[in-house]
């Protein structure tokens, strides 16, 4: 098992991530859909490109499907070591390419899930250049590799921020409820970079005919989670590892939809295998809480730690709102029949765990 190094590291042997897979394929869902497909996922070495794969290769395992996997990524080795899949799985490949280049390769691929972009929000601010090209450039290669194939199903990992600016009432937000982006800071690379995919992929369905599903992620934690990743949800779960206290810099009233990763996995695959509609919001209305409520749930997952939740000097917390933010409807996605496995309490506790075998493994391999 490889080891922690903060770098969002996730093995494939993880007890789990095993359990979580065997969880996601107990779904009724069509798998048998899947069967002798030659499935693309790009950005592999991701936390939620990660899982897609990790799903794919336990249904082979499980019911014998005949998937063959191909995982792109820029850098081979590091993700063979991120991943750490066994290699000689015949049933999956690692693939050195960057999607801002044509993809060249030899097979004729049936779905891509496309996931490959930069995610981390210090990338965002720090290189927006490349930002907004790799979710750019990216859909087109990539979506000309889906024609190239003879129109290969397109699944689009997009995100909730294509919703721009949304009133602060504490509404869910509905696929349809897009707001403004101020086009002229550049921090909106991500956001104008992840619009323009979709509407590119919108244009290859209209003129080429290839198929198209868009996943709207929201915030998503779990296994593979980079612990400096830089979003809150990283930011707790490692005071909770390494049992300090968590400290918020602001009052902690901000709401978003806190998804874990196994049950957006889920709804991917819901939306691919029985979704009508174009775009889904992958997330869970459950997890809509506050940043006050998610840093105390952290803290009561290993409540023999003794953690609380405090706040930076200067802090106003005599003016919490609860509901000062906005989250993702899902609806549509529930509509499906998807309803999450994990939740939010027992994915914070999947979370942790996940962090700690690593730690475990770290300590036994010194």
């Amino acid at each position: 098992m490889p080891q922690d190094d903060g770098t969002g590291s996730a093995s494939a042997t993880s007890t789990v991530i095993q359990g979580d897979c065997l969880g996601i394929i107990a779904a009724d869902l069509p798998w048998a859909e899947l069967a002798g497909k030659t499935v693309l996922v790009t950005g592999a070495a991701g936390m939620i490109p990660a899982y897609a794969i990790y799903t794919l290769l336990a249904l082979n395992d499980a019911h014998d499907l005949g998937i063959t996997v191909l995982g792109l990524v820029r850098d081979v080795d590091k993700a063979r070591s991120r991943l750490a899949i066994d290699p000689t799985r015949p049933d999956f490949t690692l693939i050195g390419g960057d999607v801002r280049e044509r993809i060249a390769i030899k097979a004729t691929v049936d779905l891509v899930i496309h996931g490959a972009s930069p995610a981390r929000p210090s990338l965002h601010v720090a290189s927006p250049v490349d930002t907004i090209r790799t979710n750019v450039d990216g859909a087109f290669n990539v979506l000309d590799l889906c024609v190239a194939s003879g129109n290969a199903r397109f699944v689009l990992m997009s995100s909730a921020e294509v919703y721009g600016q949304q009133p602060l009432d504490g509404n869910l937000v509905a696929e349809d409820s897009y707001g403004a982006v101020d086009i002229l800071n550049p921090r909106s690379c991500y956001t104008e970079g992840k619009r323009a995919a979709e509407t590119i992929a919108i244009s290859y369905h209209a003129q080429y005919g290839v198929p198209v599903t868009i996943a709207r992620f929201g915030h998503i934690f779990g296994p593979g989670m980079a612990l400096d990743d830089g979003r809150v949800q990283a930011d707790f779960a490692a005071d909770i590892i390494a049992r300090r206290d968590i400290t918020l810099n602001s009052d902690g009233s901000s709401v978003r939809t806190y998804t874990y990763v196994a049950d957006a996995i889920l709804g991917m695959f819901y939306a691919i295998l029985l979704g009508s509609d174009t775009a889904y919001n992958i997330s869970d209305s459950e997890g809509f809480v506050s940043i006050r409520e998610l840093a105390q749930a952290f803290t009561q997952a290993r409540p023999h730690y003794g953690l609380g939740v405090r706040f930076r000097e200067g802090v106003d917390t005599t003016r919490f709102n609860a509901v000062k933010g906005l989250g993702l409807d899902d609806s549509r996605l529930r509509g499906l029949g998807w309803t999450p496995f994990v939740g939010l309490h027992a994915g914070i506790d999947h979370t942790l765990a996940w962090h700690e075998e690593q730690v475990t493994s770290l300590g036994s391999t010194s």
